[in-house]
């Protein structure tokens, strides 16, 4: 499996916390869902990190079956719908930087 992630390093505009994570629930959630080939979609917002760790508001991750799916998600209509849509938001609520990480998945069994 592949995990394309999406790391918000950066900080929430103050006093926008809400409406940051109310914003990328209702406006951004939907379009990531939409991604096609995507497996799971997962968002999660920080609450808590280490001290003198880097912050991280947001992290999105979407699992794809392999990389020709990741490409085909990248290449379609609802990436570009779902980038300007990320730009509102960010530009309303977020100051900081977003980069990408495509990793892949070796999950062993605890039993």
């Amino acid at each position: 499996m592949i995990t394309r992630f999406a790391m918000f390093e950066g900080r929430v505009k103050p006093g926008e916390t809400a409406s940051f994570r109310d914003a990328v629930l209702s406006e951004l959630l939907p379009l990531w869902q939409a991604f096609p080939g995507a497996l799971a979609v997962r968002v999660s917002f920080s609450d808590a990190r280490d001290e003198g760790a880097p912050e991280f508001p947001l992290i999105l991750a979407i699992d794809y079956p392999d990389l020709a799916t990741v490409e085909k998600a990248l290449e379609s209509p609802v990436r570009a719908q779902s980038r300007a849509v990320t730009q509102s938001v960010v530009a309303r609520f977020f100051e900081g930087r977003i980069h990408h990480h495509v990793t892949e998945c070796h999950a062993l069994s605890l039993s």
